[in-house]
């Protein structure tokens, strides 16, 4: 391959790539003083995700088979030894999933927990900031003032 041959290929890709490297993204809104573009989560969002995450947690913990009982040898493990002792190699292989299924399933009810109680401690504590607000932002004659009133000073 010739020097001149090699030119050509390389401006002919060049010229195949005519965006280069994109980012997606919302196209910017002129001005930038109204951008409602942030982050929003109203308290309602907040308590209908909690309240999800409470519900999968108690169906996680009554439904999803555990494997082990409190002593740790609950059906599936118990059925696990059995096969092992009597030489099948896919009892401890059933032993190593029950204990590997265990671990993930109390992770992820520990998850659930703490995401309900997060989201119900988030909007309860913005519930409290939210009237905390309402209550020092009082026009002249004591009255809340309107959500239209307060953006005017932010323009």
């Amino acid at each position: 391959m010739a020097w001149d041959e090699w030119e050509q290929l390389k401006s002919e890709a060049a010229a195949r790539q005519s965006t280069g490297m994109r980012l997606n993204q919302l196209p910017a809104e002129p001005g930038g003083n109204g951008d409602q573009s942030g982050l929003r989560v109203n308290q309602d969002d907040l308590g209908a995700v909690g309240h999800e995450a409470f519900i999968l947690h108690d169906q996680l913990r009554t439904q999803a088979d555990m494997g082990t009982d409190k002593d740790g040898s609950g059906p599936t493990m118990q059925a696990g030894a059995a096969l092992k002792s009597h030489n099948f190699a896919l009892g401890s292989e059933l032993v190593t999933t029950v204990s590997m299924w265990d671990n993930q399933l109390k992770h992820l009810l520990q998850s659930c927990a703490h995401i309900s109680n997060h989201l119900n401690y988030s909007k309860a504590l913005h519930a409290n900031d939210d009237a905390e607000i309402a209550a020092s932002v009082r026009g002249r004659n004591g009255e809340a003032l309107p959500v239209s009133k307060l953006a005017k000073y932010f323009k």
